[in-house]
């Protein structure tokens, strides 16, 4: 897994907070650290290591170009919290405003983009596309590769994954947030229908309000409550190199694939949007919830039974609030890399990239990518249990979005004026029949 920078814990858990934050991915701390700059007492439970699951494993991009055009609103918000995040931690992130660039192969995905910018329009942003010749002009490394046209966003940017969690948990801790690692959250405390606190291994805490930021656990941690949330992974990969030129500062999207440079001299790799998905329990459960997205993306997802079927977050699952939970059998969701993945993103790499055929391996990973059925997040109080809200199911998008997205959670918890319009993240729409689908500028 990739190395994180540490964060240290707190020893004790309080006996009563304000809020209490389950999850300590970007979306959790983010979240910890505004609602403690609203003057709230806040503690953050992570069953493992802050940040170590997809916080960590992500790409590393933060950009608002090619985003669903409903989500245009929540990534413009999160990009200007990343322009000024590391002002505002006191900490490096990571973040630069490098500029994305979208490689085209076709009159197809040209249309695409065409069109995207025509409803882009009220946002005016700032990207353009490129031709043949501005392409080569702007990546002249790319001596092999055929690419027809391109995108260029300039304001769109990167950050390094392993350092942002981290970095905005110290922030949050500096701020008074209590920050508890090895320490898995069993359960609600539920007391005449609303929520009193959460039932922790370690004890229990009093608190008004709950925000549920667990990423892939999220949905078994609300099943256990009656709280239904359909919620499917995908298993993907993806690796850095050892150092070597440059040959942009920001990242690459071919479709095929992409790469991101690093701070370290070397390029975050993968495939983009392939990955694997398991038959489990839970995706069984939201099968039909699920059809029309799985059928959006054929051709880049696989199909299989593996481990997860009897363990991990989309496994069936039972347990007492007094003794042991799946969140404390598995502390770190650490799935196996695909070596033909690895190889593949490579290939691609090499082939497009003359000057960096020398590039190898240093280190490759494997996440679960815990997604909703249109692809889109829930920042949402549960409307059938007072107290408890949920920051999930980023779809692949959590850590771009991440900033914004702890803002809004924050927003929501403290009845403040939300930094974004909510009602797309709504948890409702999964159990009021509006059967929402994913969009066409997924």
């Amino acid at each position: 897994m990739p190395a994180l920078d540490p964060v240290p814990s707190d020893p004790t858990l309080p006996q009563q907070v304000d809020v209490v934050v389950i999850g300590g991915g970007i979306i959790g701390v983010m979240a910890a650290h505004e609602l403690a700059r609203k003057g709230f007492t806040v503690a953050v439970l992570e069953k493992g290591a802050v940040g170590a699951e997809q916080s960590s494993r992500n790409w590393g991009w933060c950009r608002v170009h090619g985003r669903t055009i409903g989500d245009l609103p929540l990534a413009t918000a999160s990009l200007r919290l990343w322009s000024g995040l590391n002002r505002l931690v006191g900490a490096e992130t990571g973040f630069r405003h490098t500029g994305m660039l979208a490689v085209l192969h076709d009159e197809r995905e040209l249309a695409f983009w065409h069109e995207w910018f025509e409803q882009a329009r009220p946002f005016q942003m700032d990207g353009r596309i490129l031709s043949r010749d501005e392409l080569r002009r702007m990546v002249p490394a790319a001596e092999t590769a055929s690419w027809a046209a391109g995108v260029f966003s300039a304001s769109d940017g990167r950050a390094e994954p392993a350092q942002a969690a981290p970095a905005i948990a110290g922030a949050a801790r500096a701020l008074g947030v209590s920050v508890h690692q090895g320490c898995a959250a069993r359960g609600l405390d539920i007391t005449a229908g609303r929520v009193t606190g959460v039932v922790t291994e370690h004890g229990r805490i009093r608190a008004a309000a709950v925000l549920c930021a667990g990423g892939a656990w999220t949905a078994l941690f609300c099943r256990r409550h009656g709280i239904r949330l359909p919620q499917a992974g995908v298993f993907a990969t993806a690796l850095r190199t050892t150092p070597g030129p440059s040959v942009i500062e920001g990242g690459i999207n071919d479709g095929r694939y992409a790469l991101r440079r690093r701070e370290d001299g070397g390029y975050t790799v993968a495939l983009g949007g392939v990955g694997r998905v398991e038959l489990t329990p839970q995706n069984l459960r939201y099968a039909w919830d699920f059809l029309p997205l799985f059928r959006a993306r054929r051709g880049k997802l696989s199909f299989g039974v593996g481990h997860s079927f009897l363990q991990g977050p989309e496994a069936a699952a039972g347990w007492s609030m007094d003794g042991p939970s799946p969140f404390e059998r598995m502390r770190v969701l650490s799935p196996a890399p695909s070596a033909k993945l690895v190889k593949r993103s490579m290939q691609h790499l090499h082939a497009d990239f003359p000057v960096l055929r020398d590039l190898r391996v240093a280190e490759a990973w494997g996440g679960l990518i815990d997604s909703t059925p249109d692809a889109r997040p829930v920042i949402s109080p549960v409307q059938s249990l007072p107290g408890f809200f949920l920051a999930t199911g980023f779809s692949g998008l959590g850590f771009g979005l991440g900033p914004a997205g702890g803002r809004l959670a924050a927003d929501l918890i403290a009845n403040d004026t939300p930094i974004v319009d909510p009602a797309p993240y709504r948890h409702a729409r999964f159990t009021d029949g509006s059967r929402p689908r994913p969009s066409a500028h997924m």
